[in-house]
């Protein structure tokens, strides 16, 4: 971690990552290829999101969904506790094959393997079919606007028409008042090149991609949800 922000001059000149710079390729390939490194990763990203999932449950009612495909849902602690949160709804996570092994491990411990599926494969190129709501927790911030229409435009492609997409972030507020979320945004440009974003930024995205933004839910932590509707 600390390494990396010898990347932040790199970053804040160029845009692009400054992580990539330190270590000469983007993050997530680096942890692809360090599998050792890639068990703390997840249990970091746990250890600094993992309250936000309570606060999710309790702001966003999830009990009109059928089934829920968490995108890019790593270790499957989001989806094993919305699962346990909900008896009847039915899962599927979507991750890359390097992960989806500690992703098995997680929804057995949480004792919800037996209503999500697991589907190995890479969101820029194709997004499983078979769900009404697709989720992505903080997986827009990790890129460019541009990457980020991508991976909208694939769930687009396989969401039912009365289907919802949510987008799990923060929400950077108008205006230059201190905030939790701009701290995350000089994370996301330092390490993956990312970006948070305001609420007009986020339609931006959604329109570009077949869907309007329909509502954003804050929570009791800086997270809100963002949900968007197919046009």
């Amino acid at each position: 971690m600390y390494p990396a922000w010898d990347g932040l001059h790199h970053a804040a000149i160029t845009g692009e990552a400054g992580f990539n710079k330190v270590f000469g390729q983007p993050l997530f390939d680096y942890l692809g290829k360090h599998f050792d490194l890639a068990p703390i990763f997840d249990a970091g990203m746990t250890a600094i999101h993992g309250h936000e999932t309570t606060a999710m449950l309790e702001a966003y009612d999830f009990s009109a969904i059928h089934v829920l495909a968490d995108i890019g849902g790593g270790n499957g602690s989001l989806i094993g506790a919305v699962l346990q949160r909900y008896p009847k709804l039915k899962g599927l996570l979507f991750e890359l094959g390097h992960v989806v092994g500690r992703a098995r491990k997680s929804l057995k411990a949480y004792g919800v393997d037996d209503r999500c599926s697991i589907i190995e494969g890479n969101f820029f190129e194709s997004v499983p079919s078979g769900a009404d709501t697709y989720l992505l927790r903080h997986i827009i911030h990790d890129w460019t606007d541009e990457q980020s229409v991508q991976i909208l435009n694939n769930c687009r492609k396989v969401i039912p028409n009365n289907g919802r997409l949510l987008i799990i972030e923060a929400v950077i507020p108008t205006g230059n008042e201190r905030c939790l979320a701009m701290d995350f945004d000089m994370v996301m440009l330092t390490f993956p090149g990312g970006i948070e974003r305001t609420e007009e930024e986020y339609r931006f995205l959604l329109e570009h991609a077949g869907f309007q933004l329909s509502s954003i839910t804050p929570t009791a932590s800086v997270i809100s949800v963002v949900e968007g509707k197919p046009i």
